[in-house]
């Protein structure tokens, strides 16, 4: 189980939201391959990227810095979601040296555009679905649809979409624990792996997804958490290994 710490841009500088409020941020640093050299030299094997202004604006704004952090690491893992809604777009990161796109609102609104991208660019979309009560929001959670995760979920196992990202919006940001039953119960209704996200916060919450690793959890993206001291990369990916190593018995 991957530790992936999250670099959220806005205005290019690195920031939090709370709930996805962009009138609720705090700001780390304004310097974001430095930012992304920080994780990396704790021990991060993957980087979650968000164009925080991309996914409002409905087209990447910071995708300047995306690029720099992706040219900075080569070898290392990227996934970035945020505004993305066109091939363009996707061709343009995967160029740039990003691994995975997340496909979000798009993948909401015309289900049949992830298809479409997965057959274009294989092994590199995973679909982020953000929810509140289990109920997918879109626009940078500004909308909240009647559609519910586990049944996107299903759809896009059927289209080789490579993993799914899962944000609880009610714990986001908030530091209260992740939603550890509604991520396991995606993974295992879903059908594809899924990376937990929203409210990790200490070693605690890695230990109560990791007892439903063999459900699918793939990772847990973790953020304001590791900004704030409550939880350090390098001893977290070092539990995570522990913990696989005994569930598999290796």
């Amino acid at each position: 189980m991957l530790v992936i710490p999250a670099i959220d841009l806005k205005d290019g500088k690195c920031v939090r939201l709370k709930q996805g409020r962009m009138d609720d941020s705090t700001t780390y640093g304004d310097d974001p391959v430095a930012m992304a050299a920080r994780w990396v030299d704790a021990g991060a094997r993957r980087l979650h990227l968000v164009d925080l202004n991309g996914a409002f604006e409905g087209e990447p704004v910071n995708g300047e810095a995306v690029t720099a952090i992706a040219r900075a690491y080569p070898n290392l893992p990227i996934q970035i979601g945020g505004g993305i809604r066109s091939a363009d777009t996707i061709e343009h990161y995967l160029n740039a040296g990003v691994s995975y796109v997340i496909i979000g609102t798009k993948a909401v609104k015309e289900p049949a555009f992830v298809g479409e991208m997965c057959r274009r660019f294989p092994g590199h979309v995973i679909v982020g679905l953000d929810a509140r009560d289990g109920f997918v929001a879109t626009d940078g959670w500004a909308e909240v649809s009647t559609l519910k995760a586990t049944d996107l979920a299903q759809r896009f196992a059927d289209d080789g979409v490579s993993s799914i990202v899962y944000t609880d919006i009610a714990r986001d940001g908030m530091m209260g624990g992740v939603n550890v039953e509604a991520t396991a119960e995606l993974a295992r209704i879903g059908g594809l792996p899924v990376i937990a996200s929203g409210g990790v916060t200490n070693l605690d919450d890695l230990r109560a997804l990791a007892k439903h690793a063999g459900d699918g959890i793939l990772g847990a993206i973790t953020g304001r958490a590791i900004y704030e001291g409550t939880l350090e990369v390098a001893e977290a990916q070092r539990l995570c290994d522990e913990l696989d190593a005994n569930r598999t018995g290796s």
